[in-house]
Protein backbone atom coordinates (compact mmCIF):
# COMPACT_ATOMS: atom_id res chain seq x y z
CA UNK A 1 0.00 0.00 0.00
CA UNK A 2 2.86 2.36 0.84
CA UNK A 3 6.14 3.10 -0.85
CA UNK A 4 9.07 0.89 0.19
CA UNK A 5 10.80 4.07 1.31
CA UNK A 6 9.95 5.91 4.52
CA UNK A 7 10.85 9.49 5.34
CA UNK A 8 11.39 11.27 8.66
CA UNK A 9 10.53 14.95 9.03
CA UNK A 10 10.57 17.15 12.10
CA UNK A 11 9.40 20.52 13.39
CA UNK A 12 11.05 22.93 15.77
CA UNK A 13 10.15 21.24 19.08
CA UNK A 14 13.12 18.84 19.41
CA UNK A 15 15.30 18.81 16.26
CA UNK A 16 18.26 17.20 18.07
CA UNK A 17 16.24 14.11 18.93
CA UNK A 18 14.95 13.85 15.35
CA UNK A 19 18.49 14.06 13.97
CA UNK A 20 19.64 11.32 16.38
CA UNK A 21 16.78 9.10 15.21
CA UNK A 22 17.87 9.64 11.61
CA UNK A 23 21.48 8.81 12.50
CA UNK A 24 20.34 5.60 14.18
CA UNK A 25 18.41 4.64 11.04
CA UNK A 26 21.33 5.71 8.79
CA UNK A 27 19.02 8.01 6.84
CA UNK A 28 18.82 11.69 6.06
CA UNK A 29 15.87 13.71 7.41
CA UNK A 30 13.42 14.99 4.84
CA UNK A 31 13.51 18.61 3.75
CA UNK A 32 10.84 20.79 5.32
CA UNK A 33 10.35 24.45 6.13
CA UNK A 34 8.49 25.27 9.35
CA UNK A 35 8.47 28.88 10.52
CA UNK A 36 6.33 31.72 11.86
CA UNK A 37 5.35 34.85 10.00
CA UNK A 38 5.54 38.19 11.79
CA UNK A 39 1.88 37.80 12.77
CA UNK A 40 2.71 34.47 14.51
CA UNK A 41 0.93 32.40 11.85
CA UNK A 42 2.82 29.14 11.23
CA UNK A 43 3.79 28.17 7.69
CA UNK A 44 4.89 24.73 6.50
CA UNK A 45 6.33 23.81 3.10
CA UNK A 46 7.47 20.32 2.11
CA UNK A 47 10.50 20.43 -0.17
CA UNK A 48 10.37 16.76 -1.26
CA UNK A 49 7.95 14.61 -3.21
CA UNK A 50 6.11 12.52 -0.58
CA UNK A 51 3.36 11.01 -2.74
CA UNK A 52 2.46 7.54 -1.39
CA UNK A 53 5.43 7.53 0.99
CA UNK A 54 5.39 6.31 4.60
CA UNK A 55 6.01 9.54 6.53
CA UNK A 56 7.00 9.94 10.21
CA UNK A 57 6.70 13.40 11.77
CA UNK A 58 8.82 13.82 14.92
CA UNK A 59 7.33 16.55 17.10
CA UNK A 60 7.01 16.29 20.89
CA UNK A 61 4.49 18.82 22.17
CA UNK A 62 6.91 20.49 24.58
CA UNK A 63 7.65 24.15 25.31
CA UNK A 64 6.36 26.30 23.67
CA UNK A 65 3.51 23.79 24.00
CA UNK A 66 0.77 25.44 21.97
CA UNK A 67 3.13 26.41 19.16
CA UNK A 68 4.47 22.84 19.03
CA UNK A 69 0.94 21.44 18.81
CA UNK A 70 0.01 23.83 15.99
CA UNK A 71 3.22 23.01 14.10
CA UNK A 72 2.36 19.31 14.36
CA UNK A 73 -1.22 19.81 13.17
CA UNK A 74 -0.17 21.99 10.23
CA UNK A 75 2.58 19.55 9.24
CA UNK A 76 0.09 16.69 9.25
CA UNK A 77 -2.31 18.69 7.09
CA UNK A 78 0.48 19.62 4.65
CA UNK A 79 1.52 15.98 4.21
CA UNK A 80 -2.07 14.83 3.84
CA UNK A 81 -2.61 17.37 1.06
CA UNK A 82 0.69 16.30 -0.54
CA UNK A 83 -0.76 12.76 -0.89
CA UNK A 84 1.54 11.00 1.60
CA UNK A 85 0.69 7.29 1.78
CA UNK A 86 0.64 7.09 5.56
CA UNK A 87 1.35 9.75 8.22
CA UNK A 88 2.60 8.72 11.65
CA UNK A 89 2.79 11.45 14.30
CA UNK A 90 5.81 10.67 16.49
CA UNK A 91 5.02 12.50 19.74
CA UNK A 92 7.55 11.39 22.39
CA UNK A 93 6.06 13.83 24.92
CA UNK A 94 2.29 14.29 24.89
CA UNK A 95 1.26 17.65 26.38
CA UNK A 96 -2.01 18.14 28.30
CA UNK A 97 -1.76 14.50 29.38
CA UNK A 98 -2.69 15.39 32.95
CA UNK A 99 -6.06 16.79 31.79
CA UNK A 100 -7.39 13.30 31.09
CA UNK A 101 -10.59 13.37 33.19
CA UNK A 102 -13.14 15.69 34.78
CA UNK A 103 -11.94 15.87 38.37
CA UNK A 104 -13.73 19.18 38.97
CA UNK A 105 -17.04 20.59 37.74
CA UNK A 106 -17.07 22.43 34.40
CA UNK A 107 -13.50 21.61 33.26
CA UNK A 108 -12.34 20.27 29.87
CA UNK A 109 -10.71 16.95 29.06
CA UNK A 110 -7.89 18.55 27.08
CA UNK A 111 -5.97 15.32 26.48
CA UNK A 112 -8.97 14.11 24.47
CA UNK A 113 -9.21 17.42 22.61
CA UNK A 114 -5.56 17.20 21.49
CA UNK A 115 -6.12 13.59 20.39
CA UNK A 116 -9.14 14.66 18.34
CA UNK A 117 -7.15 17.47 16.69
CA UNK A 118 -4.32 15.13 15.70
CA UNK A 119 -6.82 12.65 14.27
CA UNK A 120 -8.87 15.25 12.38
CA UNK A 121 -5.71 16.85 10.97
CA UNK A 122 -5.08 13.59 9.13
CA UNK A 123 -2.62 11.43 11.10
CA UNK A 124 -2.99 7.71 10.39
CA UNK A 125 -1.28 6.54 13.58
CA UNK A 126 0.57 7.89 16.63
CA UNK A 127 3.86 6.79 18.19
CA UNK A 128 4.38 8.13 21.71
CA UNK A 129 6.20 7.37 24.95
CA UNK A 130 5.10 6.99 28.59
CA UNK A 131 1.75 8.76 28.51
CA UNK A 132 0.62 10.24 31.83
CA UNK A 133 -2.14 7.62 31.88
CA UNK A 134 -2.51 4.63 29.58
CA UNK A 135 -6.19 5.33 28.90
CA UNK A 136 -5.18 8.34 26.79
CA UNK A 137 -4.60 5.78 24.03
CA UNK A 138 -8.37 5.30 23.99
CA UNK A 139 -8.90 8.97 23.16
CA UNK A 140 -7.62 8.25 19.64
CA UNK A 141 -9.63 6.56 16.92
CA UNK A 142 -6.39 5.65 15.14
CA UNK A 143 -3.71 3.11 16.18
CA UNK A 144 -1.39 4.23 19.00
CA UNK A 145 1.96 2.64 19.83
CA UNK A 146 3.14 3.63 23.32
CA UNK A 147 6.81 3.04 24.08
CA UNK A 148 8.33 3.14 27.55
CA UNK A 149 11.73 4.23 28.84
CA UNK A 150 11.44 2.00 31.92
CA UNK A 151 13.95 -0.56 30.60
CA UNK A 152 16.55 2.04 29.63
CA UNK A 153 16.24 3.90 32.94
CA UNK A 154 16.26 0.74 35.08
CA UNK A 155 19.30 -0.66 33.28
CA UNK A 156 21.20 2.56 33.94
CA UNK A 157 20.74 2.04 37.67
CA UNK A 158 21.43 -1.69 37.38
CA UNK A 159 24.92 -0.89 36.12
CA UNK A 160 25.54 1.38 39.11
CA UNK A 161 25.35 -1.72 41.36
CA UNK A 162 23.54 0.08 44.17
CA UNK A 163 22.73 -1.99 47.26
CA UNK A 164 19.62 -2.02 49.50
CA UNK A 165 17.40 -0.38 46.88
CA UNK A 166 13.74 0.52 47.17
CA UNK A 167 11.72 1.91 44.26
CA UNK A 168 9.38 4.77 45.16
CA UNK A 169 6.50 6.08 43.07
CA UNK A 170 2.98 7.48 43.35
CA UNK A 171 -0.21 5.55 42.66
CA UNK A 172 -0.56 6.90 39.11
CA UNK A 173 2.74 5.40 37.94
CA UNK A 174 2.63 2.27 40.12
CA UNK A 175 2.11 -0.27 37.32
CA UNK A 176 5.16 0.81 35.29
CA UNK A 177 7.18 1.37 38.47
CA UNK A 178 6.47 -2.25 39.43
CA UNK A 179 8.12 -3.36 36.19
CA UNK A 180 11.03 -1.02 37.03
CA UNK A 181 11.33 -2.63 40.47
CA UNK A 182 11.21 -6.16 39.05
CA UNK A 183 14.02 -5.35 36.61
CA UNK A 184 16.16 -4.17 39.56
CA UNK A 185 14.93 -6.96 41.87
CA UNK A 186 13.96 -4.33 44.45
CA UNK A 187 10.84 -3.77 46.60
CA UNK A 188 8.28 -1.09 45.72
CA UNK A 189 7.04 1.67 48.03
CA UNK A 190 4.06 3.88 47.21
CA UNK A 191 3.62 7.57 47.95
CA UNK A 192 0.02 8.52 48.69
CA UNK A 193 -0.45 12.14 47.67
CA UNK A 194 -3.17 14.67 47.02
CA UNK A 195 -2.86 17.62 44.69
CA UNK A 196 -4.00 20.98 46.09
CA UNK A 197 -6.50 22.58 43.69
CA UNK A 198 -5.02 23.58 40.32
CA UNK A 199 -1.65 24.53 41.78
CA UNK A 200 1.56 22.74 40.81
CA UNK A 201 1.87 21.52 44.37
CA UNK A 202 1.01 18.25 46.03
CA UNK A 203 0.25 17.57 49.65
CA UNK A 204 1.90 14.27 50.58
CA UNK A 205 -0.17 11.98 52.71
CA UNK A 206 1.80 8.81 53.49
CA UNK A 207 4.70 6.55 52.53
CA UNK A 208 3.42 3.00 52.11
CA UNK A 209 6.24 0.46 52.41
CA UNK A 210 9.50 -0.14 54.26
CA UNK A 211 12.13 2.41 53.18
CA UNK A 212 14.18 2.97 56.36
CA UNK A 213 17.93 2.51 55.88
CA UNK A 214 17.59 1.96 52.12
CA UNK A 215 18.66 3.79 48.96
CA UNK A 216 15.56 5.09 47.20
CA UNK A 217 14.98 5.62 43.47
CA UNK A 218 11.95 7.83 42.79
CA UNK A 219 10.31 6.88 39.48
CA UNK A 220 7.75 8.96 37.57
CA UNK A 221 6.64 9.75 34.03
CA UNK A 222 7.68 13.42 34.14
CA UNK A 223 9.25 16.10 36.31
CA UNK A 224 7.56 19.46 35.79
CA UNK A 225 8.11 22.12 38.47
CA UNK A 226 9.76 19.61 40.80
CA UNK A 227 7.40 20.47 43.65
CA UNK A 228 6.07 16.94 44.09
CA UNK A 229 9.58 15.49 43.70
CA UNK A 230 10.97 17.68 46.49
CA UNK A 231 8.04 16.79 48.78
CA UNK A 232 8.70 13.08 48.17
CA UNK A 233 12.39 13.62 48.97
CA UNK A 234 11.47 15.29 52.28
CA UNK A 235 9.04 12.51 53.15
CA UNK A 236 11.69 9.86 52.45
CA UNK A 237 14.24 11.75 54.54
CA UNK A 238 11.78 11.73 57.44
CA UNK A 239 11.44 7.95 56.99
CA UNK A 240 15.21 7.44 57.28
CA UNK A 241 16.30 6.81 53.68
CA UNK A 242 20.10 6.98 53.27
CA UNK A 243 20.42 8.12 49.61
CA UNK A 244 17.84 9.34 47.12
CA UNK A 245 17.95 9.16 43.32
CA UNK A 246 15.20 10.08 40.86
CA UNK A 247 14.39 9.28 37.26
CA UNK A 248 11.66 10.21 34.81
CA UNK A 249 10.99 9.83 31.12
CA UNK A 250 10.15 13.48 30.46
CA UNK A 251 12.25 16.26 31.94
CA UNK A 252 9.90 19.22 31.45
CA UNK A 253 11.68 21.14 34.24
CA UNK A 254 9.50 24.24 34.33
CA UNK A 255 10.73 26.99 36.65
CA UNK A 256 11.72 26.61 39.46
CA UNK A 257 12.44 22.88 38.98
CA UNK A 258 16.18 23.25 38.37
CA UNK A 259 16.68 25.34 41.51
CA UNK A 260 14.66 22.87 43.56
CA UNK A 261 16.72 19.94 42.29
CA UNK A 262 19.98 21.81 42.85
CA UNK A 263 19.07 22.64 46.46
CA UNK A 264 17.67 19.18 47.27
CA UNK A 265 19.58 16.22 48.69
CA UNK A 266 19.04 14.22 45.50
CA UNK A 267 22.25 12.46 44.45
CA UNK A 268 21.29 12.20 40.77
CA UNK A 269 18.29 12.77 38.51
CA UNK A 270 18.13 10.71 35.30
CA UNK A 271 15.98 11.87 32.37
CA UNK A 272 15.61 11.08 28.68
CA UNK A 273 15.87 13.47 25.75
CA UNK A 274 12.17 13.21 24.83
CA UNK A 275 12.08 16.88 25.87
CA UNK A 276 15.09 19.08 24.98
CA UNK A 277 17.15 20.28 27.93
CA UNK A 278 18.52 23.83 27.45
CA UNK A 279 22.15 24.42 28.40
CA UNK A 280 21.07 26.79 31.19
CA UNK A 281 19.22 23.93 32.92
CA UNK A 282 22.00 21.34 32.81
CA UNK A 283 23.19 20.54 36.32
CA UNK A 284 25.98 18.19 37.33
CA UNK A 285 23.40 15.96 39.03
CA UNK A 286 21.25 15.71 35.85
CA UNK A 287 21.97 12.77 33.52
CA UNK A 288 20.31 12.47 30.11
CA UNK A 289 19.81 9.17 28.25
CA UNK A 290 18.82 9.18 24.59
CA UNK A 291 15.65 7.40 23.46
CA UNK A 292 16.54 7.91 19.80
CA UNK A 293 17.46 4.24 19.16
CA UNK A 294 14.23 3.05 20.81
CA UNK A 295 12.08 5.39 18.71
CA UNK A 296 14.15 4.62 15.61
CA UNK A 297 13.69 0.88 16.09
CA UNK A 298 9.95 1.38 16.58
CA UNK A 299 9.76 3.45 13.37
CA UNK A 300 11.57 0.72 11.45
CA UNK A 301 9.23 -1.96 12.81
CA UNK A 302 6.08 0.08 12.09
CA UNK A 303 7.23 0.60 8.51
CA UNK A 304 7.96 -3.12 8.04
CA UNK A 305 4.76 -4.24 9.74
CA UNK A 306 6.66 -5.94 12.57
CA UNK A 307 5.84 -6.11 16.27
CA UNK A 308 6.65 -3.04 18.37
CA UNK A 309 5.59 -4.75 21.59
CA UNK A 310 8.36 -7.32 21.12
CA UNK A 311 10.85 -4.60 22.06
CA UNK A 312 9.62 -4.91 25.65
CA UNK A 313 9.17 -8.66 25.89
CA UNK A 314 11.35 -11.13 24.02
CA UNK A 315 13.84 -8.44 23.06
CA UNK A 316 14.17 -6.56 26.35
CA UNK A 317 17.94 -7.07 26.18
CA UNK A 318 18.03 -5.09 22.94
CA UNK A 319 16.25 -2.19 24.63
CA UNK A 320 18.70 -2.25 27.52
CA UNK A 321 21.73 -2.34 25.21
CA UNK A 322 20.71 1.08 23.88
CA UNK A 323 21.67 2.61 27.23
CA UNK A 324 23.56 5.90 26.91
CA UNK A 325 23.64 5.60 23.12
CA UNK A 326 24.64 8.91 21.65
CA UNK A 327 25.58 9.86 18.08
CA UNK A 328 25.85 6.24 17.01
CA UNK A 329 28.24 4.98 19.69
CA UNK A 330 27.79 3.49 23.15
CA UNK A 331 29.38 5.33 26.05
CA UNK A 332 30.60 4.04 29.38
CA UNK A 333 27.80 3.36 31.80
CA UNK A 334 29.21 5.59 34.53
CA UNK A 335 29.74 8.65 32.35
CA UNK A 336 27.43 11.64 32.28
CA UNK A 337 26.17 13.25 29.10
CA UNK A 338 28.93 15.86 28.88
CA UNK A 339 30.83 17.03 25.77
CA UNK A 340 34.31 16.08 26.98
CA UNK A 341 33.45 12.40 27.42
CA UNK A 342 35.08 10.09 24.92
CA UNK A 343 33.34 7.02 23.43
CA UNK A 344 33.74 3.91 25.54
CA UNK A 345 34.60 1.64 22.66
CA UNK A 346 33.96 1.07 18.99
CA UNK A 347 30.66 -0.70 19.58
CA UNK A 348 28.06 0.77 17.29
CA UNK A 349 24.42 0.16 18.16
CA UNK A 350 23.08 1.86 15.07
CA UNK A 351 21.14 -0.22 12.58
CA UNK A 352 21.16 -0.06 8.85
Amino acid sequence: MYSDQFEIYYGNANPDLARKICRYLASEPGRLEVFQFANENIFVKILDNVREKDVFLVQPTCRPVNQSIMELLIMIDAFKRASAGRITAVVPYYAYGRSDKKDQPRVPITARLVADMITVAGADRVLTMDLHQGQIQGFFNIPVDELTAVHILSNYFKHKHLQDLVIVTDLGFAKRARAFAELLDAPLAIIEKRRVGNLDRAELMNVIGDVRGKRAIIVDDEIDTGGTLVEIVRALEREGVTEIYACATHGVLSDPAVDRIRESSLVEVVLTDSVPLPAAKRLSKLTTLSVAPLIGEAIKRIHRGESVGALFSSEVSFTQEMLLWEDGVARKLDLRNEPDHAPADDADHSAA
